[in-house]
């Protein structure tokens, strides 16, 4: 799969990225997929590393509703509970726009992601270069909140008050995204 870069002078370059990340927007993208997939409404997730039973089975069920209703999903899918809506989503033929926290040159995609992307329904995408090949935290704080910024609504499943997601729940906040947080009792609660 051949590697597409994106610079921020491209048509293909989401402005939102502009917008709300501003001189801190990233000048490369660099992606393996399908690229049209950046132009479709999203929704991110994120989910503490560690996250309670009612979270767990409210993100199962979310993931199962955005997978049949072909809702575009993006994220990093990096916390447990996120691998585990991935796999979910992997099983739909929506759209999935997935972003490591390291470059993706070079990367070889799970078996899992072969089928998506030859169905042209997904999309690697990343704003570091091919030098970052490990993830870290400093890269996976950059990457949230990367995602945050190319969402049209931000669903978090589990937030660890004082932890990472609180302060990118602020973040997205004061862009005004719409947020939703899986609730322990029925509905969402929305900010």
């Amino acid at each position: 799969m051949a590697l597409i870069g994106i610079g921020s002078s491209d048509l293909a370059y989401p402005r939102r990225l502009r917008e709300r990340l501003g001189e801190g927007a990233p000048a490369q993208l660099n992606a393996l997929g399908n690229p049209a997939l950046l132009s479709l409404p999203r929704t991110a997730l994120f989910c503490s590393a560690r996250a309670p039973g009612h979270a767990i089975l409210a993100a199962h069920d979310h993931a199962a509703r955005w997978r049949d209703e072909g809702r575009c999903v993006i994220g990093g899918f990096h916390s447990p509970l996120e691998k585990e809506c991935l796999r979910i989503l992997l099983r739909g033929r929506q759209p999935l726009i997935l972003c490591p926290a390291r470059g993706v040159e070079g990367m070889r995609p799970p078996t899992d992601w072969k089928k998506p992307l030859a169905d042209n329904r997904m999309l690697v995408l990343s704003m570091f270069p091919a030098s970052e090949r490990r993830v870290t935290k400093d890269l996976a704080v950059e990457r949230n909140r990367f995602v945050a910024a190319l969402a049209d609504e931000v669903v978090f499943a589990h937030v660890t008050p004082g932890g990472g997601l609180d302060g990118l729940r602020d973040v997205v906040a004061g862009w005004r995204v719409p947020i939703r947080i899986l609730g322990r009792d029925g509905p969402v609660r929305s900010y």
